[in-house]
């Protein structure tokens, strides 16, 4: 009964925001510009700000107000695979909107692409069901915070990733503002996209078998195995995040060759923010007594994002590897 109802809402939360920008659509292409409300000729001009005012209103808000209700901060990590899609399609069809066709396809495919590859890894962490449980990120922070957390969740966890999702999806709203000609960058940054997303699929994969075979060994009574080192993990310790960083790097790309320079900062704070959580990640392995001392050799010879040869617990490059 709890799956089907975290279904239910997870399906009609963001009705509100779709609602309000099929109406303010349908207001822009019946009226001239001059007969709009104010209100629709700013949503016009400011694309950007508009779509960080349904992010707040719609996410900030309404996800805040049940993750307090359900005492649980699920949703966002099931939106973080849902909002780029919103927002790519949102910059697409903005009256303002101004852009190659083919480009635009692309970079919509590819996020589409994108978005099922981590809703399946998501939904296959999570044993198939709705809002099983929230990021131990949050629950930690819940436990730290204590009777102030109803009021810090809503800046930690979900002002937070407005400027991690609006930021890292800035490209999509660059793609969308020049009619530029496809050209040789546009052909790289899709290798890289694409790259990225491969990359991170066989990464979780591989991850998700792990997982899945230590479960069965404690099942049947034998030792489970302490560390993952083996396919792409035995070349980096997390070939997951180097993969996602892959495909938010690729369309920085994108912008780049389209002179939107300026909309690398959400990748770079997105890196930056990610390169903390590696630190936490690990922190937490050597917390757990049974494998810190495996996970410290893996440490000290194994790359931590970008893969790479193994190394010798000296530093020096493993000729076996």
């Amino acid at each position: 009964m709890g799956n089907l109802k975290n279904a239910l809402i997870a399906l009609t939360v963001p009705l509100p925001s779709i609602a309000f920008y099929l109406t303010f659509l349908h207001n822009y292409s019946s009226n001239s510009i001059s007969s709009l409300n104010p209100f629709w000729v700013w949503c016009s001009n400011h694309p950007i700000l508009l779509a960080n005012l349904l992010f707040t209103i719609n996410v900030d808000f309404l996800f805040w107000v049940i993750g307090l209700a359900q005492n649980t901060n699920w949703m966002i990590d099931l939106y973080w695979t849902v909002i780029p899609v919103m927002l790519v399609h949102y910059y697409a069809s903005h009256p303002y909107a101004q852009f190659n066709v083919w480009r635009s396809r692309v970079v919509i495919l590819l996020t589409w692409v994108w978005s099922i590859r981590l809703t399946h890894s998501y939904f296959r962490r999570e044993n198939w069901e709705w809002g099983a449980r929230e990021d131990w990120r949050f629950t930690d922070m819940r436990k730290q915070y204590g009777k102030h957390w109803w009021w810090i969740s809503f800046f930690a966890v979900y002002v937070s990733q407005q400027i991690f999702l609006i930021g890292i999806c800035l490209p999509m709203y660059a793609i969308h503002c020049s009619e530029k000609p496809l050209n040789v960058y546009d052909f790289v940054a899709t290798v890289v996209c694409v790259a990225g997303i491969v990359f991170a699929y066989f990464a979780d994969t591989q991850l998700q078998d792990f997982v899945v075979r230590n479960k069965k060994l404690k099942e049947h009574g034998e030792p489970a195995v302490n560390t993952l080192n083996k396919g792409l993990w035995r070349y980096s310790r997390h070939p997951n995040y180097f993969g996602e960083q892959l495909w938010w790097w690729g369309l920085v790309i994108f912008g780049w060759s389209l002179d939107y320079g300026w909309t690398f900062v959400g990748s770079l704070i997105n890196s930056l923010c990610l390169a903390y959580v590696t630190v936490l990640v690990e922190r937490r392995m050597l917390k757990q007594v049974h494998r810190a001392e495996d996970y410290r050799c893996y440490m000290k010879t194994t790359s931590v994002w970008i893969p790479w040869f193994k190394m010798s617990s000296g530093g020096a490059k493993d000729k076996n590897a």
